[in-house]
């Protein structure tokens, strides 16, 4: 692989993995390992293998066809790109207030300043990036170093928590309970809405297509599950060490309290760190990937599309200033999330099979295969939480 595509690759997959790494991803976390124990380490296995199934199906299509998403639904079915576009807007300026409201708590313990105005401070830093000239370069360049940061910090954590490891590789295997919101909402915060094309629309604007490029995008999105997925592992057993010990997580910020119960004061200000770098990493990748969904549709759009990204995160802080962002928002936003992806994959599974947008390209049929299988268990479990949401 040429140095510059390996440069490429691994911008895209870090850009993928720390959008997924927001706030929400941290909360989720904490909160189901609290739920179900050792059991959440079965929900996280299905996970992953649904995320990489969903991640390499689309990054696949989208780098052959090289088209974004929302022109490939538009020439599938006219009028299903405009849907799926607001659908990803929408879900990415919910998550992006999600997103501030983590980075003004991350700098609130890192920094003593009050929520509000870490949130304004963050998105001037995230709207700094956009204001570079090469502002793709240092996009990349600022995922990759705040995503090592994250995962170095949170395996200190994992490692000083003591996690009951033998359990939890019994229960990962055959667990004892299990939760179907769990799995929507983690694959959902994953690979759901906006999160599951960053890293293929970086490659379009990278300048990736075409068949040659097929070896490169496999790595890069498998590499890019795995990033977001040792984070998760490593979270969860931090704070499956911590539960395991019989302390109780804060339900009103339970990421914060694993790190503070792990490590006292100093592991309060590396969870400071973290929830920083996740929320602002984040805002990065769903201002830039949502505004992606949108550029193509007009020439001015396109022309101005750094514009409007600077706009998307200035909206995004005024709402949260607005409105604030709970723990259960977080949640729910999350499960909502997830219930874009089965559409998604789906016009995606569909666009593999039009020659007018892949050419004489051959899906694997294994791929495929799983790829609908992938659709069919999420929209059977999003339907039902749907139906349990509406009984609320």
């Amino acid at each position: 692989m040429k140095k510059s595509n390996w440069s490429i690759i691994t911008g895209a997959a870090f850009l993928m993995a720390t959008s997924a790494i927001g706030p929400g991803f941290l909360t989720q976390t904490a909160v189901f390992t609290s739920q179900l124990g050792a059991s959440f380490g079965f929900v996280i296995l299905v996970s992953v293998l649904l995320d990489a199934i969903a991640q390499l199906n689309v990054w696949r299509i989208v780098v052959i066809s090289g088209k974004p998403a929302q022109e490939i639904a538009n020439q599938l079915l006219p009028g299903l790109g405009y849907v799926l576009s607001a659908l990803v807007f929408v879900g990415g300026m919910a998550f992006n207030i999600g997103n501030l409201a983590g980075a003004g708590l991350g700098l609130n313990v890192l920094a003593g300043c009050s929520i509000e105005r870490g949130a304004a401070i963050s998105a001037a830093i995230a709207i700094g990036i956009f204001l570079i000239k090469e502002a793709g370069k240092m996009m990349d360049h600022f995922a990759r170093v705040l995503g090592i940061l994250m995962i170095l910090l949170t395996l200190y954590i994992a490692w000083i928590s003591h996690p009951p490891v033998a359990e939890t590789l019994a229960r990962s295997v055959a667990p004892s309970t299990f939760s179907f919101t769990a799995l929507l909402t983690i694959v959902g915060g994953t690979v759901g809405g906006y999160i599951t094309f960053a890293g293929a629309h970086r490659l379009l604007d990278a300048g990736m297509g075409g068949r040659q490029s097929l070896r490169d995008v496999n790595r890069g999105a498998v590499s890019a599950i795995g990033l977001a997925s040792l984070m998760r592992i490593l979270l969860f057993l931090a704070a499956l060490g911590v539960i395991s010990s019989g302390k109780v997580l804060d339900p009103a910020n339970p990421p914060a309290s694993v790190f503070r119960l792990a490590s006292g004061e100093l592991g309060y200000k590396f969870f400071g760190l973290v929830m920083w770098s996740a929320a602002i990493t984040s805002v990065v990748g769903a201002a830039y990937t949502s505004v992606s969904f949108v550029k193509s549709f007009h020439q001015a759009i396109g022309k101005n599309s750094r514009s409007i990204i600077i706009g998307f995160i200035t909206v995004s802080c005024l709402l949260f200033l607005s409105i604030g962002q709970p723990v259960k928002t977080l949640l729910v936003v999350g499960a909502l999330n997830g219930l874009i992806l089965p559409v998604a994959l789906a016009t995606m599974l569909l666009a593999a099979y039009r020659s007018r947008l892949v050419g004489n390209y051959k899906q694997p049929l294994w791929l495929s295969i799983a790829g609908v299988l992938v659709v069919a268990i999420m929209a059977w479990m999003s339907y039902g939480v749907l139906i349990q949401l509406a009984g609320k």
